[in-house]
């Protein structure tokens, strides 16, 4: 946040389920390492119609309960150093971990997603929608650790505009873990030398521009996906390189109804066991100081 001495804030939505818990103590990790505060939010779902069968000494209790378990979470952490505030709140869970991630100046949120078990309920009803409409990068996690050193971010290259953005996004992580080595991955799937030209060129001003900030940097451009989707070879590469993060841009697409993340970007979200930065291009409030 340029501009600004406020602490970074890291957003953790927290359901108690083993996969947000791992993803409070990666956020603990991290939040040493940047020097961030940490918010643990609880949403109660509105569940529309079947709200008025729950009566509101149910409803108090369930709350005293959720804010007792919240607290014994801090306390569990306390040696940790970290100042870890929490919340409550009622509503639809992707809309309210949003609105608090405005209301605090989050930097990021760090969820934990449950993978293809998980898919219908969790990530495809409340990660993506979180991510879609976020203003902050959203870091989605499952069982591995974002690396305490967070020693290398992966970004796959392409030639849409926001490729400046997410050059952007991947420097200021990097100056936060202390100069992380930025891995660039290009998928050649055009037998267009115009257009692999094109990606040459443009890996090269990438990589001018890193070394430029001091960043070390490696790059590979893969032309025979041997049958893989794009997603696949990205995740692929990424654990060859042991990368700690993969960090990619969520492309909005037109829909009848409303704008949906593109299915490469779902796809490494959900295979990836590598925790994923996303990014929607363009709908970011804090600029990125360089």
């Amino acid at each position: 946040m340029s501009g600004s001495n406020k602490k970074r804030m890291i957003l953790i939505p927290i359901d108690f389920t083993e996969i947000t818990i791992v993803a409070l103590d990666q956020a603990v990790n991290m939040a040493k390492v940047i020097d961030a505060e940490i918010t643990i939010v609880n949403v109660a779902e509105d569940y529309g119609f079947f709200n008025k069968y729950i009566s509101n000494s149910d409803a108090a209790e369930h709350k005293k309960d959720t804010e007792k378990k919240l607290r014994e979470l801090v306390e569990e952490r306390t040696a940790s150093g970290i100042t870890i505030h929490t919340m409550t709140a009622h509503g639809k869970i992707y809309e309210k971990i949003n609105e608090v991630a405005e209301m605090i100046g989050a930097t990021l949120i760090l969820m934990g997603t449950s993978g293809t078990l998980g898919l219908m309920k969790f990530i495809g009803s409340n990660t993506l929608r979180v991510i879609r409409e976020s203003k902050v990068p959203v870091i989605s996690v499952k069982g591995q650790e974002i690396d305490h050193g967070l020693s290398s971010i992966l970004i796959p290259l392409d030639l849409t505009k926001e490729t400046k953005e997410k050059v952007a996004k991947a420097i200021w992580l990097s100056k936060l873990y202390g100069n992380a080595r930025i891995d660039i991955v290009s998928i050649g799937t055009s037998s267009d030398s115009f257009l692999k030209n094109k990606v040459k060129r443009q890996e090269q001003q990438v990589r001018s521009f890193l070394k430029g900030k001091g960043i070390k940097t490696t790059h590979k451009m893969i032309i025979d996906t041997k049958g893989k989707s794009i997603a696949q070879v990205i995740i692929d590469y990424a654990t060859e390189v042991n990368a700690g993060l993969i960090m990619i841009m969520t492309q909005q697409e037109s829909d009848i109804t409303e704008m949906f993340i593109g299915s490469s970007a779902q796809a490494i979200i959900n295979g990836s066991e590598i925790p994923v930065m996303s990014v929607v291009p363009g709908n970011h409030k804090y600029e990125v100081a360089l």
